[in-house]
């Protein structure tokens, strides 16, 4: 494919890989999880995003729109989904940033133009590039396209992934990959389908097949209460990553309520339940665990030294 679905580039990132970062956002993911952090990214197609509270009631989008989907229902500005056909004539026309288009196609070389904006931060700081999502994975060809123009420019890169696609299809970005963060969301098949949609009989091989190819992994564990924080979920994806010969270390992510606010924008599919952020003692509980098998352990960016 020529050209990449990008719902945003985002720049001097410090969260994303090492040093500062420019992360690519790519649209679209495979997997299901309800308390997903991106979910402007869940779907594969272009979207439009609405914000009520950045609306000035100039009422441009009504006179615009050529379906006439933009209504007021009370004193509510409203969008008729079945009368909207995604043009976003709405979007190209708000001066105000209420109406947004999410999810644009863009070549390498027009996102290589942004990458190279900030080659300097790379250099000084020894970032570079990461390919996040949504999943990267679900355009690996034209994410590879992507990688090895960045390594041909001599930029650092990264990919944030589920390690849930096939092989061959990772196979095709390692010789252009510099490090892949990847997620073990729950260390259980069933329970990691029930809250993903997917299994992770594949995740665990793939996390194999890159240390054996050599590829640096970073790997994490979106903490989610009443999922996967408890002790015994934890030390098994510890135990496991033991093993592992190119870990760099073990990330446990506190849940953030983020994607909440986000999904309402775009009318997210999954209907989020109420979730708690985890406490900071529970996190440290977690991370003991980890420590136990000898593998360096992170929360939520800091490395965790010692136990409590």
């Amino acid at each position: 494919m020529d050209k990449g679905l990008i719902f945003d580039i985002e720049r001097f990132s410090t969260k994303d890989g090492p040093g500062i970062r420019t992360v690519v956002f790519f649209k679209g993911c495979n997997m299901s999880c309800y308390w997903c952090h991106n979910p402007e990214g869940i779907r594969g197609v272009p979207e439009l995003r609405f914000e009520p509270d950045k609306c000035a009631g100039c009422g441009i989008c009504f006179k615009i729109c050529p379906m006439r989907a933009h209504k007021i229902d009370g004193e509510r500005h409203i969008i008729d989904e079945n009368r909207c056909t995604l043009c976003f004539a709405c979007a190209n026309a708000c001066t105000y940033g209420s109406l947004t288009q999410v999810g644009k196609w863009m070549s390498v070389d027009e996102i290589y133009i942004e990458i190279e904006e900030d080659r300097a931060f790379y250099e000084r700081s020894g970032g570079g590039v990461t390919l996040s999502g949504g999943e990267a994975m679900k355009q690996s060809d034209f994410a590879a396209k992507l990688l090895k123009r960045c390594h041909e420019g001599l930029v650092h890169t990264a990919m944030e992934t589920n390690l849930s696609f096939p092989w061959a299809d990772y196979k095709k970005l390692l010789p252009h990959t510099d490090l892949i963060m990847g997620d073990i969301k729950h260390m259980d098949d069933a329970a990691h389908r029930k809250g993903t949609g997917a299994g992770n009989i594949t995740v665990l091989d793939n996390v194999k097949r890159l240390a054996e190819a050599g590829i640096p992994l970073i790997i994490r564990t979106p903490v989610i209460p009443g999922y996967n924080n408890d002790v015994a979920n934890i030390r098994s994806t510890a135990e496991f990553l033991k093993d592992i010969p190119t870990l760099k270390y073990y990330e446990l992510l506190s849940y953030n309520p983020l994607g909440n606010s986000k999904g309402i924008l775009i009318k997210n599919p999954y209907k989020l339940p109420d979730i708690q952020v985890p406490e900071k003692a529970g996190m440290e509980r977690l991370a003991d665990a980890a420590m136990e098998y000898g593998i360096e352990v992170y929360i939520d960016g800091r490395k965790r030294t010692g136990s409590r």
